[in-house]
């Protein structure tokens, strides 16, 4: 038989573990999801990859919150949107915060409404396009070849190619605020994107229905911040302007990191 002693220990070990059962369970288990903290989900733009997220990310890291950098393919806005929106889908559950920088505004502009788990968007130094408007067009046109390089990919539609800005363009026009040696960095690391990605019009814009943060880098030389503004204002976004060039995610991530927790803790 057990003896008196045994037994004990085995009732309060049961105690113990029913307490953390009863007690432990997360907020979103038990269908408690008011004070949850969103997910924040960061998509990076056309000559970048996720690492451009990296101070952003560490720093809201430090504030509890659950982050993802998500890959952006780069070869076209319908494609890339539907990508980000099966990676919604299937990464995240709970509220979302979603943020675009540079082209990847376009992105989540035409991915954010296809998942109601989305409570509000980010733009820094972004595009946000209204239906039918395409990034080239919201840039005036002009000629691709005064600031690209041009690269045949195999497989491209007739008359598509690659773009990669010119190494000797890229630092005043992308990263006028970094270190001559981090801006020729990542001017050789950068991703291109197709021509007709920045050639195919948007669709519907989900910032007409969903609220709205914009970061305005006042510095930047490749997305004139008199367009930010006009598009941020057209959006009803809260605006926020900085001085920072067009990475004001790498050379101002603070600012960047207030204005994506402003939109977190409104989305609770």
């Amino acid at each position: 038989m057990m003896n008196r002693p045994l037994r004990r220990r085995g009732a309060v070990i049961a105690l113990a573990a029913l307490a953390l059962f009863t007690l432990g369970v997360p907020a979103s288990a038990a269908g408690r999801t008011d004070h949850q903290k969103p997910t924040i989900v960061l998509v990076h733009g056309a000559w970048a990859d996720a690492s451009s997220w990296s101070k952003v990310t560490g720093r809201l890291q430090e504030l509890g919150y659950t982050v993802l950098a998500a890959p952006n393919p780069l070869r076209g806005l319908g494609g890339d949107a539907a990508y980000l929106s099966a990676f919604l889908a299937q990464r995240t559950s709970g509220p979302v915060v979603l943020v675009g920088h540079s082209y990847g505004g376009a992105v989540v502009t035409n991915a954010a409404a296809t998942d109601p788990d989305v409570k509000a968007l980010v733009y820094v130094n972004a595009f946000a396009p209204d239906q039918g408007e395409t990034i080239l067009g919201l840039q005036g046109g002009g000629d691709p070849s005064a600031l690209f390089d041009v690269v045949g990919y195999p497989g491209a539609p007739a008359g598509d190619v690659d773009l990669y800005i010119k190494p000797a363009v890229f630092p005043q026009a992308f990263a006028g605020d970094l270190p001559a040696a981090t801006a020729a960095r990542l001017a050789a690391e950068q991703r291109p994107i197709t021509l007709s990605a920045l050639q195919e019009p948007s669709g519907a814009p989900a910032w007409k229905t969903l609220p709205s943060w914009y970061l305005v880098g006042t510095e930047d030389g490749i997305l004139p911040p008199s367009l930010q503004l006009t598009m941020a204002n057209r959006a009803h976004s809260k605006v926020t302007e900085i001085a920072a060039s067009h990475l004001s995610m790498l050379s101002r991530p603070q600012a960047v990191v207030d204005v994506i927790v402003a939109a977190a803790r409104s989305s609770r």
